[in-house]
């Protein structure tokens, strides 16, 4: 298969504009914030609006039930309509949606507000890839996607860490506002960077028929690079529901510590995903690397609930999960460099991959409280990252096999 949508490299390709490059990984950063903050100022939310627990869950989840439902669907539409002009639309419906927040006056209003949120973050995460691909050359694509890979943690764990500065002098409300100037600035970068993403304006060519956009899911390995992406969200997402309610309930932690704790353990992500992405760069397999890195992570979250361990182990055993994981996404993420043979294939992958990432989180949060209520103690969710973890190594190596028969 072709390495890229681009032409092969030589002397004559265009260079990769890191700037660009970097402007798009700032859009994914900023909507990715939308998702940081809500945990952190659920407590606040609930006193003010009087929100019963399952109504909390659904301003919590809102974003993840958009991304299983449309996340396909949004990419089929990013390859018809154009990346750039997509991304600016996300981020602008998102900023309206993060800013109609500060005027809601109950449940109903917030709920707007995150379903104009988390449509404008789905549109970013789908078509952001475009971008990236369309401003890197192809010897530096596959680095440059692992770059955008790390878009959620840094973004989540920004809002995070941000929060102990703001919360408690502007309330939930400051870190809206400043959400919402994030998605703001993110998009006149983006604008002002539009002329290195020039293939990916649709208006400029035909769109493909849908039968070729398409082509690119008939192999397995796209679906088995989204599920493996599914069980390591899985994990991840058990982790950050499990750490601050540990740190709350069971250690009585002030809301700051818990959610600057938090935060770092998102934020070492990130590194795990500028590795992997240069991992990937110099020719590990993505398989071999998903395989290797489910291995780290169902050790570690076995440990690190284990109530024989230190506090101070389980918490680095947290972090080492965190940033072994990252591997996965930079591995998954790139992998539209060497399957997609146009733009429009792009696309339709990314929402393959957000779909299987956010089906995930939408299937292990109440399996998790199913496994946790019926043993009543948090010990036994264990089970269900080990298996998860099981599984995306399995999942791993039939991908590595598949590998062997692209040739570049």
């Amino acid at each position: 298969m072709t390495e890229s949508c681009r032409p092969a490299t030589g002397h004559g390709a265009p260079a990769t504009r890191w700037t660009a490059v970097l402007a798009a990984a700032a859009c994914g950063v900023a909507v990715a914030m939308n998702v940081g903050k809500v945990p952190v100022s659920l407590p606040r939310l609930r006193e003010e609006f009087g929100l019963s627990l399952v109504q909390a869950g659904w301003v919590s989840s809102t974003l993840t039930t958009l991304a299983v439902l449309s996340a396909l669907g949004v990419g089929l539409l990013v390859a018809r309509l154009g990346a750039m002009r997509m991304v600016l639309g996300g981020l602008l419906v998102s900023a309206i949606g993060s800013i109609g927040a500060l005027l809601a006056t109950g449940f109903a209003g917030l709920v707007a507000s995150r379903i104009s949120e988390g449509a404008g973050f789905l549109v970013v995460a789908v078509a952001g890839p475009a971008l990236i691909s369309a401003a890197s050359q192809p010897a530096d694509r596959r680095f440059c996607l692992g770059i955008w890979s790390s878009y959620m943690p840094a973004g989540a764990g920004l809002a995070m860490a941000l929060a102990p500065l703001v919360l408690p002098s502007t309330g939930w409300r400051g870190l809206w506002i400043v959400s919402s100037l994030a998605l703001l600035a993110a998009a006149a970068w983006a604008w002002r960077e539009r002329q290195a993403y020039r293939p990916t304006d649709a208006s400029g060519h035909v769109a493909p028929p849908l039968r070729q956009t398409l082509a690119v899911l008939r192999s397995p390995l796209p679906w088995l690079l989204a599920l493996a992406f599914g069980l390591w969200a899985l994990q991840h997402f058990a982790l950050i529901i499990w750490l601050p309610t540990f740190l709350d309930e069971q250690r009585h932690m002030p809301a700051g510590t818990v959610a600057l704790l938090t935060g770092l353990m998102l934020v070492v992500n990130v590194p795990g995903n500028l590795i992997g992405g240069a991992l990937v760069q110099r020719g590990l397999p993505r398989g071999r690397l998903i395989a290797l890195a489910h291995a780290a992570t169902g050790l570690c979250g076995w440990w690190m609930m284990s109530e024989a361990l230190p506090d101070g182990l389980r918490y680095a055993l947290c972090v080492l999960l965190s940033f072994s994981g990252g591997l996965i996404p930079a591995a998954v993420m790139s992998s539209s460099a060497v399957l997609a043979r146009s733009p429009a294939q792009i696309s339709a992958l990314q929402g393959l991959i957000m779909q299987g990432s956010q089906l995930g989180q939408f299937v292990g949060t109440p399996l998790i409280a199913t496994v946790v209520a019926h043993t009543g103690h948090w010990a036994s969710a264990r089970w269900v990252t080990a298996g998860a973890a099981a599984l995306g190594i399995g999942l791993g190596l039939m991908a590595w096999r598949l590998e062997r028969r692209i040739r570049p």
